[in-house]
This record gives C-alpha cells, sequence and structure tokens, in this order.
C-alpha cells in the first residue's frame, strides 16, 4: 500500500479546487475573500476573461499596462487560503498579494484607510501543518516596501491614510471577544483579518513571494462598525487597495523582481 503524495499527485493536472491548469493564471495573482470583489478587480484589468469559477475561487486573468495580472478568490479563512496559494503555485503563480477587508486596532486608524502587513500573528490553525508555532508569518519584504511606497502616493493628497505593521490572523470571527480584542490592542497590533499568516508561510516554504493590503471596515478598539449598514468608505478602500496593488505589481515588474 502507498500513502497518498499530494505535492506529487498535484502536478500538472487541472487543479481540484481552483479548476484550472497551467498557463491560464499569471505569475503575478491578487487574492481577494470575497468572489463578488474579482468582479470589482477585474475592471481594473485590459482584456480580462473570466478562467475558472469552482467553490468560492473565481478567477479572472487579464492585463495591467501590459504586464499580466490574474485575481483569484481565496474563500474566507486561512484554510481555503492555503487550498487556493497552493494550487496556484502548482500552475505557475509567483508573486500574492492579498486584498482584503480588516478591523483597525489602533486609534490612529480609521474606516477607509489602508493598512499593509509587515508580519502576523498566527492565531490561526492552518500555519501549523507547515511550520512550528513560533515559527514567525512574514510578508515578503520587496513586495511589501513596493505596496508602502505606492499607497502613500496614492493618499498623499486624498482622505485615507496608509498604516503598516503586525496583523493579528484570526480563526473565528464571532469567537474574538473583547477580552481578547483588548489583548492585541495591547500588543501594539495593527489589525484582525482571516488570512495573511496562511498566504505568508505557504509562500515562505513554497519560496514565493507573499504580501497583504487590507482596506480598514471597522475600528474595534473605538467600537466602531458599519454592520448592517452599507460601508462606502470600505467600498471605496477596496477601489483605492486595487489601484495600489495593480500599480505596485507593474513598477516590481518594471524593475525586474526576481520571480
Amino acid at each position: 500500500m502507498t500513502v497518498v503524495n499530494k505535492d506529487q499527485s498535484t502536478q500538472g493536472i487541472r487543479q481540484y479546487h481552483i479548476g484550472m491548469v497551467e498557463g491560464e493564471v499569471a505569475e503575478y495573482v491578487l487574492l481577494p475573500g470575497d468572489p463578488f470583489r474579482t468582479d470589482i478587480i477585474a475592471n481594473y484589468l485590459e482584456d480580462a476573461k473570466l478562467v475558472a469559477h469552482k467553490r468560492e475561487h473565481k478567477t479572472y486573468t487579464g492585463f495591467y499596462k501590459g504586464v499580466r495580472v490574474s485575481v483569484t478568490s481565496t474563500g474566507m479563512g486561512c484554510p481555503s487560503t492555503a487550498i487556493a496559494a497552493e494550487e496556484l503555485a502548482n500552475i505557475g503563480a509567483k508573486v500574492f498579494i492579498r486584498l482584503g477587508s480588516c478591523a483597525a486596532l489602533q486609534d490612529e486608524i480609521n474606516i477607509g484607510d489602508l493598512v499593509v502587513t509587515t508580519g502576523a500573528m498566527k492565531n490561526e490553525g492552518t500555519s501549523k501543518f507547515y511550520v512550528p508555532d513560533n515559527f514567525p508569518a512574514i510578508a515578503d519584504l520587496e513586495v511589501t516596501a513596493g505596496l508602502i511606497e505606492v499607497a502613500k502616493e496614492y493618499c498623499a493628497d486624498i482622505k485615507p491614510e496608509v498604516h503598516w505593521g503586525i496583523t493579528s490572523t484570526d480563526d473565528s470571527f464571532y469567537g474574538e471577544s473583547p477580552e481578547w480584542i483588548q489583548k492585541l490592542i495591547d500588543l501594539g497590533l495593527k489589525n484582525i483579518e482571516m488570512e495573511a499568516s496562511a498566504l505568508f508561510t505557504v509562500c515562505h516554504r513554497r519560496g514565493l513571494r507573499g504580501a497583504t493590503i487590507c482596506a480598514v471596515a471597522a475600528n474595534h478598539k473605538r467600537a466602531e462598525n458599519f454592520w448592517g449598514k452599507r460601508n462606502i468608505p470600505l467600498e471605496e478602500g477596496i477601489e483605492l487597495e486595487t489601484q495600489v496593488a495593480l500599480e505596485t505589481i507593474y513598477r516590481l515588474h518594471q524593475s525586474g523582481l526576481t520571480l
């Protein structure tokens, strides 16, 4: 009897969860969580084509200023994010930028602002399958520096501001008690989201590049949110982070980023 080797058995075939084969995705991939956000992001691409939509993973591939770019939704949480990153890597993706939403944890961060993650606290279980608990989840330095630089330019003359620092990646949205949130605030973390640490961990293990930029949907320290109402600042933040990420990809590509 031979035990399955998933690394070997998933090479060179149509990927089981994302439904694509090599050649259908670009080396640069944007990763929103929500499948509906892929439609928003695809509007910024030239000649965007819907490649696949299987489960929570919806993918478009097109071009930004001549650079081939894909966008694939990950769904919510680390397990589905890790699956998407693994399968995209199997078919040629090399640079991943998560485009997310998050909750701010500090007073100076407002709804609609952008937060670039430099590293993530792994309050989730997925990364434990890849690395020890005390192994850090760190964003790619070059891609992250590029995001910060472009975001500062784009936010220079408009209301949203850009922030950067350490993120908490949590497994349970409703399991975050006031006591838990206060602990994260006291640690000086910038924000909470649900996918970054798994993305960074998968990218590290595979020798790929991973980064995260999030638009702020709420501020937990100030108990400010739009739950039950339309969140226009968040919608504008998602549009802004999309522009920032695409321009970052273009500039890194022009500079000869090693893939």
